[in-house]
């Protein structure tokens, strides 16, 4: 299904391209210049995660990060989130690897919704196009939203001993199905 998807956007864009039909010419700009954005982002980042995996040690992540970090443990979610550059492409992975270390549930929640709200570049190119004040009022009112809402569900996944599989796992009992 998602070879034959491939194959009819790659038959569209070619299409687009021989009779000049400008959405889709547009649309295939677009895709290359986002995978080559994706291309220069990517590969530090994975080689990144992956020295994170090897140098931290995983009770250092459950000490700042884990059931026992208490408040802190949101402060440092939303530092690690305002540093991470390529969105939430990096912030999955990282996410992941988080939770592999020993972060709990709510701080990964707080974590992947600061990747997307709070990051410094996006903040200063907002600000130099929306206004500070605007930025900081975003700042404002999301705080406290995220916080909550991942605190929430972090308890409501909790309760239900909810755990995150490893991706062949997960693969292998798609395929028993």
């Amino acid at each position: 299904m998602k070879l034959a998807a491939a194959a009819l956007f790659l038959l569209f864009l070619g299409v687009s391209f021989i009779a000049g039909f400008q959405p889709g010419l547009e649309t295939g700009r677009n895709f290359s210049l986002f995978t080559l954005d994706m291309l220069k982002i990517l590969p530090c980042a994975f080689i990144l995660i992956g020295l994170f995996e090897v140098w931290v040690k995983k009770e250092t992540v459950e000490k700042h990060l884990g059931e026992g970090s208490l408040f802190m443990g949101y402060v440092w979610a939303f530092i690690l989130a305002g540093t991470t550059v390529g969105g939430l492409y990096v912030a999955f992975p990282v996410s992941y690897s988080l939770y592999r270390k020993g972060a709990k549930l709510s701080v990964i929640f707080t974590y992947i919704s600061a990747s997307a709200v709070f990051r410094v570049p996006m903040a200063v190119f907002e600000a130099s196009f929306m206004g500070l004040k605007f930025t900081a009022i975003r700042f404002l009112v999301s705080l406290p939203l995220i916080l909550f809402s991942s605190i929430l569900l972090g308890r409501y996944l909790k309760k239900r001993h909810y755990r995150i599989e490893d991706g062949e796992n997960s693969l292998k009992k798609e395929k028993n199905r």
